[in-house]
């Protein structure tokens, strides 16, 4: 049941949006093509198992992780939704 202008079933789409947006963030995020031999970051060898591992690496471990720390700070809030909603 949805309250004040909002319509009925707005916050399960609400829900749905903020979850397919994070798959297709995601999504974009994973390497295609051919992997580096070198990290593009540092220039450091990426060893042959990671090369394996991950189809398209393009980062030694150090560098993806800090990588992955900066991503971490995208907004829990789905922007797309009503202003309403985001009060309650």
């Amino acid at each position: 049941m949805a309250g004040g202008w909002a319509k009925d079933g707005a916050e399960q789409e609400q829900i749905d949006n903020t979850v397919e947006d994070a798959l297709q963030r995601v999504r974009s995020q994973i390497p295609t093509g051919e992997g580096l031999k070198e990290c593009e970051e540092c220039g450091a060898p990426i060893p042959e198992g990671r090369r394996q591992a991950l189809p398209g690496v393009r980062l030694c471990v150090g560098c993806q992780e800090a990588e992955d720390a900066a991503q971490q700070a995208t907004s829990p809030y789905n922007r797309r939704a009503s202003k309403n909603s985001q009060l309650r």
